[in-house]
């Protein structure tokens, strides 16, 4: 368990919280949307013409189809405005698939919606070169989601042995307050091994 005012390493950040919100880190899709840093890296090397920049997002196997989508895009983006609407949508696109692909993830289109708010912060974090916001955002969210599943547990515990249905309410209680520290520890537990590596 984390003390009160200790502070999480920077490593822990989308592992943590990606077990507080229950669910896998890799579902935050926000590379996959326009808002992403993927495609913001794409806008800048169309306005360059030069494909560089975006090179880093993807595998080097995939690289050779990411230069030609981006000598056809530069190609075509200079007839007209739609030209380079379509243009500039269809090589987004080529680019978060094999970003994606890269990830082992399936490419589920691209998204027109804003990127969540908790990466919007560990974004934010990285181009001030200040991670404060983000120890404390996950701070807050780890030490709101242990003390409520903890607050559960000891009210029913209350009542345990009353009746079978209440013993019930406790058990359900207790496992989710106990699995999800397990989780959180184990976590934690992992992600402080890899930093060594």
């Amino acid at each position: 368990m984390v003390a009160s005012g200790a502070v999480l390493p920077a490593g822990l950040v989308g592992a943590v919280l990606g077990i507080i919100l229950l669910i896998p880190v890799f579902a935050f899709g926000h590379c996959d949307t326009m808002n992403g840093p993927v495609v913001a890296d794409a806008r800048k090397a169309l306005a360059a013409a030069d494909v560089t920049g975006v090179l880093k997002w993807v595998k080097s196997e995939a690289e050779p189809e990411i230069k030609a989508a981006f000598r056809q895009t530069v190609a075509v983006r200079s007839k007209d405005e739609d030209a380079q609407a379509l243009a500039d949508r269809s090589f987004f696109e080529t680019l978060v698939r094999l970003h994606r692909a890269g990830e082992g993830e399936p490419y589920t289109g691209l998204k027109d919606t804003p990127v969540e708010p908790v990466i919007a912060h560990t974004d934010a974090a990285l181009a001030s070169g200040s991670i404060e916001e983000v120890e404390k955002l996950l701070q807050d969210a780890l030490a709101e989601g242990v003390r409520a599943r903890f607050n559960r547990a000891i009210a029913a515990a209350r009542n345990k042995d009353k009746d079978v249905a209440s013993g019930r309410e406790y058990v359900e209680a207790y496992v989710q307050y106990t699995h999800y520290v397990e989780q959180l520890h184990s976590v934690i537990e992992a992600a402080g091994g890899e930093h060594h590596e």
